[in-house]
């Protein structure tokens, strides 16, 4: 399971540090020189792994969801290091901007955090809700982060003015059609996404297996038509242009979809899965490849069990 860079990989390594660093992901020099990366990337036994969020560059960043703690991962070589230790919370979904910020839910302490990925300190921290409550996953907009609770039928939204994020968040009731399952432990709102046209917002249902956009200003919800197709157990949305990635954790599956541009219709392409799959939750891009944690929600987790996150070609 453990692939070792080879001497062509460190050399690409230096590379990458110097001239590269702020190419654009999605360019075809970056995306070939991705080819030539780890496809398992090891993370330390017992660490739990949920979220992930890559950039700016090729570093990936795990949550942690035995500590909250948060583990910055070269893809070049994938050496690993410590860069904040956590509140001893989980650390769920994640994402980073380009001003080297990381955006945390942080799951059933019913809060989120922003994390310098320089330093490691903390730089906000925000309640969301008291009592019961799932801050499960976060998407940066142009002027905001969301974040869901797969909880309480409702998101958080902290307004991003100025590039600094607000000293408030801002509770965001849905609506419309989405039907919230109120049973004890079920799981509601889960990932999201922006839609392709920046002007709405993309929920997967877990327990439903269907999608939903939302329009931030109201939090009315209208179901999107997937053309018969479901997306049950949906666990991290990722939205490229107009593809949205749905990660399928239970399943092992990723399916991509082909959106509109308002996002209220999805055409399923394709099925993407890996044998390195064990419980994929969400999903980060660089280059030509996807990144999943393994989040081995089938095996007991103790201090001595092995996880690691896999690439697959888009």
């Amino acid at each position: 399971m453990i692939r070792r860079a080879t001497a062509l990989t460190a050399a690409l390594a230096a590379t990458l540090f110097g001239a590269t660093l702020t190419a654009s992901p999605a360019s075809a020099s970056t995306a070939a020189r991705a080819d030539l990366f780890p496809t398992i990337l090891n993370l330390p036994n017992g660490w739990q792994p949920e979220g992930i969020a890559i950039g700016p560059g090729p570093f990936a960043f795990f949550g942690s969801l035995a500590d909250g703690s948060i583990l910055r991962v070269n893809l070049v070589n994938g050496a690993s290091k410590v860069i904040a230790d956590g509140p001893g919370t989980p650390s769920v979904g994640m994402k980073t901007d380009n001003a080297g910020r990381l955006f945390v839910a942080g799951g059933p302490a019913g809060n989120g955090r922003v994390i310098d990925t320089r330093t490691g300190a903390t730089l906000a921290s925000y309640t969301f809700v008291t009592g019961p409550a799932f801050i499960n996953d976060v998407v940066l907009t142009r002027d905001a982060a969301w974040f869901t609770d797969s909880v309480n039928k409702q998101l958080y939204k902290v307004a991003i003015r100025h590039g600094r994020p607000a000293a408030q968040a801002q509770t965001v009731p849905l609506s419309g059609d989405i039907v919230w399952d109120t049973t004890p432990g079920a799981f509601n709102a889960n990932g999201i996404s922006a839609t392709p046209d920046g002007r709405g917002l993309i929920i997967v249902q877990s327990n439903t297996g269907l999608l939903f956009r939302v329009n931030p200003a109201t939090g009315v919800t209208t179901r999107v038509d997937l053309g018969g197709a479901n997306a049950a157990n949906g666990d991290g949305l990722l939205q490229i242009g107009r593809t949205l990635y749905v990660v399928q954790n239970q399943q092992g599956n990723v399916e991509v979809f082909t959106l509109n541009a308002a996002g209220t219709r999805g055409t399923l392409r394709k099925n993407l899965t890996s044998d390195a799959f064990d419980v994929p939750t969400t999903v980060a891009s660089f280059g030509n490849r996807l990144y999943l944690p393994n989040a081995r929600f089938s095996t007991p987790p103790t201090p001595d069990t092995p996880y690691w996150a896999t690439a697959v070609r888009k």
